[in-house]
């Protein structure tokens, strides 16, 4: 996998050449991931489930030579408005829809969504395991789980957990404190983070501590680039070597993205964001 990947969270544009043409543009800026779930698309009205794997589903038919050129990535185990079914008949049933709106035979990365701690995970475990035995996904992943909840599904599995995906940049650090990340580089697990840029807070900075944009303007001053690059480059800072998701369906935007990797964070660099961040010195 590339080191910024493409996520669908905002892929909801039914214009068949649009939705092609930004897919090819993160292709052909090194994005090989991209990253979906059967919720996105999702409307507060509760229509659009399964949107975003639909329209991708209309791109690989139109276009299947892009097939090969992508790690194919979804979610499930969201179901609104309980919200959350990782038992073993739902979680069957979300991997062969998704398969289905996405036209493909197998999901090269199947992550659960969120944990539903109310399914064992040796549960999880088993459904998981016969997806893959019958050739249907790939690899498997998580995302917004805990380390211990990691541990506690991967203590059921004849597999390695292949990913792991939290929320992480300059706005939310818990990935840095809470063992997420210690856990990954233990265990060889790549961290996938979405929001990089704080849900472009980072870019505009609305609700930023200013003690944070003073920082990053600085270093955006520097480096000769913006805010934004400045934001995924310290995302991408972390020696257990994330892989970061954007969600930009701006065609200009997915191809400047990839500028963060030519961005040399020194040590004092990530730190002094850090400490901005957190707004108390470093102990």
């Amino acid at each position: 996998m590339g080191p910024i990947a493409f996520g669908l969270w905002r892929y909801t544009d039914p214009d068949p050449g649009r939705a092609r043409h930004v897919i090819e543009i993160a292709l052909d800026a090194g994005m090989n991931l991209i990253d979906g779930a059967d919720i996105y698309g999702l409307e507060g009205d509760g229509t659009g489930f399964g949107r975003a794997e639909e329209i991708l589903g209309g791109v690989l038919r139109d276009a299947p030579q892009l097939r090969e050129r992508m790690v194919l990535a979804t979610k499930g185990g969201i179901v609104p408005p309980i919200p959350y079914d990782s038992s073993a008949p739902h979680l069957r049933s979300a991997c062969e829809a998704s398969l289905r709106r996405l036209g493909v035979d197998v999901i090269d990365l199947y992550q659960i969504h969120r944990p539903d701690v109310l399914t064992h995970p040796a549960e999880v475990a088993a459904t998981l395991t016969s997806l893959r035995d019958e050739g249907k996904i790939r690899e498997v992943g998580l995302s917004n789980h805990t380390p211990a909840q990691v541990a506690a599904l991967a203590a059921h599995l004849p597999f390695p957990i292949a990913t792991s995906q939290p929320e992480y940049s300059a706005l939310h650090l818990d990935p840095l404190r809470d063992g997420t990340f210690d856990a990954c580089m233990r265990d060889g697990t790549v961290p996938l983070v979405w929001s990089p840029l704080g849900g472009g807070a980072l870019a505009t900075g609305v609700g930023v501590r200013p003690e944070l944009m003073r920082v990053i303007d600085d270093l955006a001053a520097r480096e000769g680039t913006d805010r934004s690059t400045v934001a995924l480059a310290f995302a991408l800072a972390h020696p257990a070597a994330p892989v970061a998701i954007i969600g930009s369906q701006n065609p200009q935007r997915i191809a400047a993205s990839v500028s963060a990797l030519t961005v040399e964070l020194s040590r004092a660099d990530v730190y002094a964001i850090i400490q901005a961040s957190e707004g108390v010195p470093l102990p």
